[in-house]
């Protein structure tokens, strides 16, 4: 028995940290989205174990993989032996704050529940795939949400109106450890942005939500390249631009396919990492 499913990366519309708890978690408000750019994994079944198979050198495919750590959670919870072989085919870039191995996590859990025919809700899989990763219950659920807590309380909210997207990686890549200990030392603001950024999803308008993007880690922790990256994406005529998660990947959103077409053309002559993409409504989906 074999599956395929794509797994898709998010964005950050916005990113608030709000607190810390007594175990090191921060919390945080977020308005998060699904966007097309995606990895694509294979599961087949194999006679024992759980075997991790990547086209990239530097993915990591033994224990410390979220692929591996997912398909072991799920495997415990069912009380299956483990037994399938998963091959990733990677095109979202890693330290870039795009959820790429959340993404991957919860494609597996999704996978694994069809090929097993668990039955198991989407709110048992987050469950398994909390113990995994904080982002990995928003890519089991993917599309427009409202996420708080420590990323788990998620609410979800109007897709998004249909735009462009280009998102590009800098060289430098952000290890998210340390963007948290420099925002932790950085004094705090007053300044909030998922407030407005709900509200602009339900008004479905577009300029409103990219007037209203905004990352706490992107302010305390001002990267030159994503300055100057998000400087090229409005010239070349972006409604808004904002790096995503902890960095330090951008992402410029367009009402107009030409622009983004140019942008992303403009920004390949500087930087490897550049899609195009748009918000998609759903984490993962079974490839045709």
């Amino acid at each position: 028995m074999q599956t395929t499913i794509k797994a898709y990366a998010k964005i950050n519309l916005t990113l608030d940290i709000t607190g810390k708890r007594a175990d090191g978690y921060h919390l945080l408000s977020m308005v998060m989205q699904s966007v097309s750019l995606c990895d694509e994994l294979t599961l087949t079944q194999a006679e024992s174990g759980i075997r991790i198979l990547s086209n990239r050198d530097d993915v990591p495919c033994g224990e410390s993989n979220t692929v591996y750590r997912a398909a072991a959670g799920f495997f415990e919870y069912a009380g299956v032996q483990p037994n399938v072989t998963i091959a990733i085919q990677k095109r979202i870039p890693s330290q870039a704050g795009l959820g790429g191995g959340s993404a991957d996590a919860a494609a597996v859990l999704l996978a694994l529940n069809e090929m097993l025919q668990t039955g198991y809700s989407k709110e048992i899989l987050c469950k398994i795939g909390l113990r995994v990763g904080a982002d990995v219950p928003f890519c089991i659920v993917g599309g427009t949400v409202f996420a708080q807590g420590i990323g788990e309380k998620l609410a979800a909210l109007p897709a998004m109106p249909h735009c462009h997207i280009v998102i590009c990686k800098p060289l430098c890549g952000v290890d998210t450890k340390k963007a948290y200990a420099l925002a932790d030392s950085a004094a705090k603001t007053d300044i909030a942005f998922s407030s407005a950024m709900v509200d602009a999803i339900h008004a479905a308008d577009l300029h409103m939500i990219a007037e209203n993007l905004g990352n706490e880690f992107e302010n305390v922790m001002n990267l030159a390249e994503v300055t100057r990256i998000k400087r090229t994406m409005k010239l070349m005529g972006a409604l808004g631009a904002c790096m995503t998660g902890s960095g330090s990947a951008v992402f410029g959103i367009f009402n107009d396919l030409p622009k983004a077409t140019t942008c992303k053309a403009a920004l390949l002559k500087d930087y490897d990492n550049v899609f195009l993409c748009e918000p998609v409504t759903t984490g993962s989906e079974k490839s045709v």
